[in-house]
């Protein structure tokens, strides 16, 4: 059966492109010049093309040989209804062999395309094939180059920025539209959610700079602008904030460092000057002005030692013989000893045993943020130990609250024996034995000269007080007993010490004045509660120069009398005293 051309092939809806054939020279048949017949090379039967290229036919001798191009062709393959491929729709795919010829041909075409390469005579290619071919592979080329473009809004994606990102709004806008097919029109609330954008914006900065996608309507030029000018003034305002804590930081850096300087300038004029001259450097000029800046850690426990003293003569085996007792005493106490054995210069057991249970329940509240010293802290036994032993060193005393918070500074700054040493000392001085021992009528004269003080410095806030009904014992006890250690921050404590080992009780008293002076416009503005509660609770974040600075304001001088001279004018009257603190009467 002779089989028809391709231009007589029955059409197929919605296909354009048909396979190419091989053609002879013109006006040969099909089979002549080179050319299989149909009866020699049957066509390939549908579901069986081959994706390889036939063997080129040799031509005959006779015909010269015209130049052969390689164009592409596309086939589509259908699955039949009868399960086999190629089938158009509606028909029922030949069997291969049949001798069916057309039908066979006519089923080359489908919907989905596969690409395979043939040689074909250039004279011969049709030109709506080669057109189709070249306009396919321009689209995919701009296609890619589109997509390149659009990945390119990316501020900070892999792929570079696009050469000309600033472009016209309106141009934008036209391209926009002309994609589109219709001139925009602002979303519905519907379409304002975006689903499957090529890009994501990485930052505002991106947003603000780039223009928007293709795939939006471009900003107006008004809008970008606006936009342009907020941006540009945000990043002069983080620059601005950046500077500021760049100076900030620049600042600090040089303040810790000129304090690090001054602090190794100062270990070197104590090691080498003043310790080794201690009976006549202490109190010179040089030496007063080192007390005040602060003592460097290093040499602070040396100092305070020797600053103290040790009036009773207290050696290393003597703590450690009341150590030894104290230890004696807490086992004969946990396995119930007679109370006579307890018994010790009239001092009962119950006495002792409230002592050593005083002892254990202020140790925990010792300090707590530094967790040292409460129980399996490095602290606790050494703690526990100097208290121990100072009950049995001075029964007659025992222990008191607020003992705990001065030991653990000494022990932070000494070694044991000596931080008992230095303990023992200082709780003998008259000021520290007046409070432990609660001598009310002591109590009485030394709050009354610090009313001396206070009216002279601080009128205006002396009167509040007094109108108030707000005597010193409220806020001086807890000063007082614990040496501001539990009041102040440790740091700032520390130094008040160094100054107070130098000037003596004087300077505690000094020191409250300098902090009542320090928040003297707030305490004026508070009642008699707010005024208790602020005073026994100070802020934690007290910067020590400023409390310094107060401090130095304050002038211990009353009528051209001294601490010392107002102190003992007012023991030798005991009537003015109780008037001074009527809250403290008997």
């Amino acid at each position: 059966m002779p089989v028809r051309p391709v231009a007589s092939w029955p059409p197929l809806a919605g296909v354009a492109v048909v396979s190419a054939e091989m053609r002879g020279p013109p006006g040969n048949p099909p089979g002549h010049a080179g050319f299989p017949s149909p009866t020699a090379r049957p066509p390939p039967s549908l579901g069986l093309v081959r994706s390889q290229s036939p063997a080129r036919p040799r031509p005959l001798p006779s015909q010269p040989v015209r130049p052969v191009l390689r164009a592409l062709t596309f086939q589509t393959v259908l699955q039949g209804p009868e399960g086999r491929p190629g089938c158009l729709p509606g028909t029922v795919a030949p069997a291969p062999g049949s001798g069916n010829v057309a039908q066979e041909q006519s089923a080359l075409v489908g919907l989905a395309f596969r690409r395979r390469v043939a040689p074909v005579d250039a004279m011969a290619v049709s030109p709506a094939l080669l057109f189709v071919d070249r306009n396919l592979l321009a689209r995919k080329q701009n296609a890619r180059l589109d997509r390149q473009n659009d990945l390119g809004w990316k501020l900070f994606g892999k792929v570079p920025l696009r050469e000309n990102a600033q472009k016209d709004s309106k141009k934008i806008q036209k391209e926009y539209e002309d994609k589109a097919g219709r001139p925009s029109k602002p979303p519905s609330p519907k379409q304002n959610v975006r689903k499957n954008l090529d890009f994501e914006p990485l930052s505002t900065t991106a947003l603000i700079l780039e223009d928007r996608p293709a795939n939006l309507p471009a900003k107006p030029a008004e809008e970008a602008q606006k936009h342009r000018q907020q941006y540009e003034e945000m990043v002069v305002q983080a620059k601005k904030r950046e500077l500021k804590e760049a100076q900030r930081r620049r600042r600090q850096l040089e303040e810790r460092c000129r304090l690090e300087e001054s602090i190794g300038n100062a270990v070197l004029t104590w090691n080498n000057e003043v310790l080794p001259n201690w009976e006549t450097m202490w109190c010179s000029r040089k030496v007063r002005d080192l007390w005040w800046q602060g003592i460097p850690p290093s040499v602070r426990g040396k100092v305070w030692s020797l600053a103290i003293g040790n009036e009773l003569n207290i050696t290393h085996e003597l703590f450690d013989i009341c150590l030894a007792r104290a230890k004696e005493r807490w086992r004969s106490f946990s396995t119930g000893g007679s109370e006579a054995e307890n018994e010790d210069a009239g001092f009962s057991a119950a006495d002792r045993e409230a002592s050593l249970e005083l002892i254990k329940l202020d140790i925990s509240r010792t300090f707590p943020n530094l967790c040292i010293f409460q129980q399996g802290g490095p602290y606790h036994d050494t703690l526990h130990s100097i208290l121990g032993a100072y009950t049995c060193y001075r029964p007659d005393v025992g222990y008191v609250q607020g003992m705990s918070f001065i030991a653990a500074v000494l022990i932070l700054n000494l070694d044991t024996a000596d931080a008992f040493i230095a303990f023992s000392n200082l709780l003998n001085k008259p000021c520290q034995m007046a409070f432990f021992r609660v001598d009310h009528g002591l109590m009485l004269t030394y709050f009354a000269a610090f009313e001396v003080f206070f009216e002279e410095n601080l009128p205006k806030l002396f009167a509040h007080f007094k109108k108030n009904n707000l005597t010193p014992d409220i806020y001086l006890i807890d000063w007082i007993f614990t040496l501001y250690s539990k009041s102040l921050p440790l740091d700032l404590a520390c130094r008040i010490w160094d100054v107070f080992c130098r000037d003596g009780e004087e300077f505690l008293f000094r020191t409250a004045l300098g902090i009542l002076k320090l928040f003297e416009d707030i305490l004026t503005k508070m009642d008699f509660i707010h005024i208790a509660q602020f005073l026994t609770r100070l802020p934690e974040d007290l910067p020590a120069e400023e409390v310094f600075a107060s401090i130095a304001t304050i002038q211990m001088q009353s009528r051209n009398k001294k601490w010392a001279q107002v102190l003992t004018a007012l023991q030798k009257d005991s009537r003015d005293v109780e008037k001074g603190s009527p809250s403290l009467r008997h």
